[in-house]
């Protein structure tokens, strides 16, 4: 990825951040409502084990507006490497995940549902929808999760569908000053034919409003690979 379609996706991400801001504003006032976002840079965009910015660095965003009832909605942005070149030979330099769910505890579980636009600006055919849900459980100083993301037959995919599927541990001790993670996904469909199991584990550090991570993140269809990263959240 060079210089300038990283400082493309840049430009787009502020964009979002002060689009979604000044939307959100006068229900931050509300104590029902509650906006938090984050903003940094991670040193390889990895999704689901494989690089989404040609294993470069990759600047990223979001903002989530959420009510007392447990529903949200939220946006964010990466940039990555140029994808869903057209017929004009432009393709996409940012990715934008549009989402909208409901969270909050069902039964002594923790439930997370939602549908998820992704989106890619000036990419050809390339944008989908998927439906992610997620049930995790916190036994004692461990968050367990299992979760599934189903994208349906559309156009995006080849008119094939595809799921992913993972399960997830979040380790942290009051005494620590990190908190370790694991998961493990399987991706079968559109997006990985004939199946894909990836797998990352690392651990984060919060320092103040920042939190700084280093994860290895790997995959049985390509090369693993060390990612860090750096969030202010706010």
């Amino acid at each position: 990825m060079t210089r300038t379609s990283i400082l493309h996706g840049s430009a787009r991400l502020a964009v979002l951040i002060t689009a979604l801001a000044g939307g959100t504003a006068a229900w931050a006032q509300d104590a029902n409502w509650t906006v938090a976002g984050e903003a940094g840079v991670v040193s390889d965009y990895r999704y689901r084990g494989l690089s989404l910015s040609g294993t470069e660095p990759a600047l990223q965003a979001g903002l989530t507006v959420e009510h007392a009832s447990g529903f949200y909605a939220d946006g964010y942005v990466s940039s990555i490497e140029e994808y869903g070149v057209g017929a004009d030979g432009d393709g996409a330099k940012s990715e934008f995940t549009l989402t909208s769910g409901w969270a909050g505890m069902w039964s002594g579980l923790e439930v997370d549902a939602a549908v998820s636009y992704v989106a890619y600006p000036d990419g050809s055919g390339v944008n989908y929808v998927e439906f992610p849900v997620e049930i995790a459980r916190t036994v004692g100083n461990a968050r367990l999760s299992v979760g599934i993301a189903y994208a349906p037959a559309q156009d995006a995919l080849g008119d094939e569908d595809n799921g992913y599927a993972w399960v997830g541990v979040d380790y942290g001790r009051a005494n620590w000053p990190f908190e370790l993670t694991a998961r493990v996904g399987r991706e079968d469909g559109a997006y990985a034919p004939g199946g894909k199991t990836d797998w990352t584990v690392g651990a984060e550090v919060p320092v103040g409003a920042v939190s700084l991570g280093l994860a290895w993140t790997d995959s049985d269809v390509d090369d693993g690979a060390v990612v860090a990263s750096v969030f202010a959240r706010f």
